[in-house]
């Protein structure tokens, strides 16, 4: 890319070590430049910034183009994620819109065979529009993206686990091959199932990371958020090129909101963690084909282990059959019928009917994604009451025996 803008106000700068362990470091925000020394980072409010003189151009200018909230959020979010580089943007799709506009007409993406929804939307409106074409390929064989690296190849997307059907993809080994047979190409991984408490791809050997921050990072599913954390700062500078020209940075309160939502991300996690183990355990008891990492009947068990620092709070299952499957997913009480995940509230929702009902059915069945899966987002309820209202949806629907009396 040629005319690259001078990096952004204070751009985000971090590959220095961790001082302390993760929960510590995510709450731990760095406000020194304040005058005041408040212990929450302000809310620049403003469109623009004064000036000192007609040719004295200060730190800010214009908040299209930097803002001291967002900057905080950035060199914060650098920091847990291991970037050299964080921006921010307005939504998690908007992220991955910034990063395929690397890619020139002509050349091309690999992606894998199981992806969200709206991933799958933009890779085919680039496809139609820009002349990008994108290869889906099975990315839990990492041999299976050989033959299609070349030197048109400038993206490799993937999703470790995917969604929804919870794949593992071992992001050293396919980076590897990359970077060895396609240099000018760029390794992409969607963390947003993860966060970067419990995985980080940037240490794993990926070139992007990216998270839709409306899930773990913020929490509260208050606010629309994208988050990209790049490992080299010249490629920081390109997406911030990007990100300047069109004008979809994330705003001074909603860059608040992400920071405040973040720091409590270590603690959220852990307990929904906790509940959707328990609740997977109870899933497979009962006989149901459960897609979660944290089993050990999952087959990429040992291979996510090696990369993750945990399962996550997303599973998806099948019923076998889709009316059953309706049935369950109108009969809980307390599992929200919902697209999206990360909240603190638990969802529950069909894919095939929701969040990747824009992928056509026969693709769907191309890809094996059932029509009857279920996919449970488990929040901070008590797992008790999460428990029993799953119950009792199972039973009504006829997907378990009904008790005796």
């Amino acid at each position: 890319m040629t005319d690259i803008l001078p990096s952004s106000p204070a751009a985000s700068v971090v590959n220095a070590p961790r001082r302390y362990r993760f929960a510590t470091e995510v709450v731990t925000v760095d406000n020194s430049d304040d005058p005041h020394n408040a212990a929450s980072v302000p809310i620049y409010q403003t469109a623009t910034f004064k000036q000192k003189g007609a040719t004295a151009s200060g730190e800010y200018d214009y908040s299209r183009s930097g803002n001291p909230t967002r900057t905080h959020v950035e060199n914060h979010l650098a920091k847990i994620m291991g970037a050299e580089r964080a921006l921010v943007v307005t939504s998690g799709m908007g992220a991955l819109d910034v990063i395929t506009r690397l890619v020139r007409s002509g050349e091309e993406i690999i992606a894998g065979d199981d992806l969200y929804g709206g991933t799958n939307r933009l890779l085919s409106f680039l496809a139609k529009s820009q002349n990008v074409k994108t290869h889906h390929i099975d990315t839990t064989k990492s041999d299976s993206i050989l033959p299609y690296l070349s030197d048109k190849t400038r993206l490799v997307l993937l999703e470790s686990p995917t969604n929804p059907l919870i794949k593992i993809t071992d992001i050293p080994t396919i980076s590897k091959y990359v970077h060895e047979r396609c240099p000018n190409a760029l390794v992409v991984v969607d963390n947003t199932m993860m966060s970067p408490y419990l995985q980080r791809p940037l240490e794993l050997g990926a070139d992007i990371s990216y998270h839709s921050g409306t899930k773990y990072l913020s929490g509260h599913h208050d606010l629309m958020a994208g988050v990209i954390g790049a490992k080299n700062a010249s490629v920081g500078d390109e997406l911030y090129y990007v990100i300047n020209a069109t004008g979809c940075g994330l705003s001074p309160f909603d860059s608040w909101l992400l920071l405040r939502g973040v720091k409590t991300l270590a603690v959220r996690m852990d307990k929904q963690q906790a509940s959707c183990i328990r609740i997977a355990d109870y899933l497979e008891a009962q006989g149901f084909k459960v897609h979660f990492p944290g089993l050990l009947s999952h087959p990429q068990y040992e291979l996510h282990k090696s990369m993750s620092s945990g399962p996550g709070a997303v599973l998806s299952f099948e019923t076998g059959d889709t009316g059953i499957s309706e049935r369950i997913v109108e009969g809980t009480k307390l599992w929200s019928i919902s697209v999206s995940f990360g909240c603190v509230n638990s969802l529950i929702s069909m894919p095939c009917r929701m969040s990747h009902a824009s992928i056509p059915a026969h693709i769907r069945a191309e890809r094996s994604l059932p029509e009857d899966l279920i996919r449970l987002c488990v929040g901070i309820e008590d797992v008790e009451d999460l428990l029993e209202d799953l119950e009792q949806a199972l039973t009504i629907a006829g997907a378990l025996p009904t008790p005796s009396k």
